[in-house]
């Protein structure tokens, strides 16, 4: 069981929140708190393993806290849950586990929630089931790094994660200075960018020593490079799998939920590293391909339900794809739910007109139409 506390000044946040952790199994909310003084005091006297915190708080504010709670209850999973993009890579750097930008949705926080659940099973294995040098690398949806001796790398900066993010993409090859230079430092000074690329260097070395993976990263003169098994890195075992689903039917649909759920977000999340553009794009594409084939499955065999939960989620990464939106009505007309049918195309229809000034095509209009009339004859 997952025990959860809310920190925000803000008493209608509490409700919100409660309201959708409610919703996910194995979550005990145990306190709720207006600001961070009373949340330390039950943190210290009482089990806690998670906590969704506000970052504009009275006397102390939560990025304060959670470099506090770093130093004090490293093992307590932070989740930023504020109306300020502006602070993400902030966040980063307290060794926050996510960061939820208001207003918060159910599918944002069971992401969460199903990342810190992911965490907390791995810290409590017996070290005869973790190995003795076990690494996991989590590249959907952020980019954490655990080993099995001591748990989670921290990193020294953040230069130093995205330089590791940047050799695990290039995992196998040896890279040239100029090229790692040119890519992960382009935005300085040729000279300044050779210094820092060495402080980089040595400040990953450095994180990654406690875990035993000091040797991972290779250096030859000139060239740098990662030796590491792509067995123990989610984005690779999230591809390879989708290579078994050609075909999806109900003798694999519920392997295919399982690579599904593989995929906790977009490659490196709100990082979203200028270098890894072009791989975020194809894995991106390659989910929704495989999304949009599992919840047609999944609708043939009357798994309503799952199909709005997964169709919901791809459609949070892409708000524009028509294709989405009109399966996800289709699930709705299943359900017989034409409230949150109509709710989705109207959405839809206004975002159009509002973001792009067009309209839906004439082909999801009249399957929208029948759809409606079809779940008033079913009623």
């Amino acid at each position: 069981m997952m025990k959860v506390i809310i920190i925000d000044d803000e008493l209608a946040m509490h409700y919100v929140m409660r309201k959708s952790l409610a919703k996910l199994h194995h979550i005990e909310i145990v306190g709720s708190f207006q600001d961070t003084a009373s949340a330390s005091l039950f943190i210290q006297e009482n089990d806690v393993h998670m906590a969704f915190v506000d970052i504009s708080m009275p006397d102390e504010s939560g990025m304060s806290f959670a470099q506090r709670m770093a130093e004090q209850r490293p093992d307590l999973h932070i989740v930023f849950v504020t109306s300020h993009k502006e602070y993400a890579m902030d966040a980063f750097d307290v060794y926050a586990l996510d960061y939820i930008v208001k207003p918060v949705s159910l599918e944002r926080i069971e992401r969460s929630v199903k990342r810190a659940m992911a965490i907390q099973r791995f810290m409590e294995m017996d070290e005869d089931d973790k190995g003795n040098n076990q690494i996991d690398i989590y590249g959907l949806g952020g980019l954490e790094v655990r080993s099995g001796t001591t748990g989670y790398v921290k990193w020294r900066s953040r230069k130093s994660a995205e330089l590791f993010g940047y050799l695990l993409m290039n995992r196998g090859r040896m890279i040239s200075r100029a090229r790692i230079v040119s890519d992960v430092f382009g935005e300085m000074p040729q000279k300044n960018a050779v210094t820092y690329l060495n402080t980089t260097i040595y400040q990953m070395r450095k994180s990654l020593q406690p875990h035993g993976l000091k040797s991972v990263i290779l250096s030859d003169h000139d060239v740098y490079g990662l030796d590491i098994a792509q067995e123990s890195i989610d984005f690779v075992l999230f591809e390879d799998g989708l290579k078994r689903f050609a075909v999806i039917d109900a003798n694999n649909l519920y392997a295919a939920l399982e690579i599904e759920d593989l995929y906790a977000g977009d490659l490196f999340g709100e990082k979203a590293y200028l270098w890894a553009l072009n791989d975020i794009e194809r894995l991106s594409s390659l989910y929704a391909v495989f999304v949009k084939k599992l919840a047609s499955v999944l609708l043939e065999h009357q798994m309503d339900d799952t199909a709005v939960r997964l169709l919901n989620k791809l459609l949070s990464y892409n708000e524009w794809d028509e294709e989405t939106v009109q399966l996800l009505l289709s699930a709705y007309a299943a359900q017989k739910d034409k409230i949150s049918l109509t709710r989705v195309f109207k959405r839809y229809e206004k975002n159009l007109r509002k973001e792009l000034d067009t309209a839906p095509s004439k082909e999801l209009v009249h399957v929208y139409a029948q759809l409606q009339a079809d779940v008033d004859i079913r009623r």
